[in-house]
């Protein structure tokens, strides 16, 4: 969907899952193989995989001030599960979270939003706000107040209706 540069740090992690979904054509990356692998997953993780990428989008969507599009189980629910360590570095004494296992998602996406909450960019991940979109986009504007992945795309199709309507 959209024509922006990838979010940074462990934010990419959780746009790219959020991205496996295309609302408006219903095509799903955790389908095939390859989109399985990108993230690493196996088809037994999917269902878990499903349900946390719907509860980052409701949470991306809260980041725009979106209400969310259905119920969804809580971020901080399935986030809750998810084993951390602290890590500290002896070369240069800084510190990060770190998922206990490299391998579950849920605990590679726990540590991208503790990594994000720490440098201060995690609402600026966001959901587009259109409802056939909800393309999970990373917010670079001066003053964190994008509503839609693509400006060209989606936001000229929202004035167009407004404009339409009047």
């Amino acid at each position: 969907m959209s024509e922006r540069s990838p979010a940074p740090g462990g934010l990419a992690l959780i746009e790219s899952l959020v991205n496996t979904l295309d609302i408006e054509s219903g095509a799903d990356a955790l389908d095939t193989a390859d989109g399985r692998a990108k993230l690493g997953l196996t088809e037994e993780e999917l269902p878990r995989a499903r349900d946390l990428r719907e509860s980052l989008r409701a949470t991306l969507l809260a980041h725009a001030g979106h209400p969310p599009h259905g119920t969804v189980t809580p971020l901080g629910t399935l986030l809750a599960g998810a084993p951390l360590l602290l890590t500290v570095d002896s070369g240069d004494g800084s510190a990060r979270l770190a998922p206990a296992d490299e391998g579950p998602l849920l605990s590679r996406v726990a540590a991208a939003v503790a990594e994000a909450l720490v440098a201060g960019t995690w609402t600026r991940l966001k959901a587009c706000e259109s409802d056939t979109c909800h393309w999970a986009y990373y917010d670079r504007s001066p003053a964190g107040r994008g509503r839609w992945c693509s400006m060209q795309v989606c936001g000229a199709r929202a004035k167009m209706r407004r404009y339409r309507a009047k």
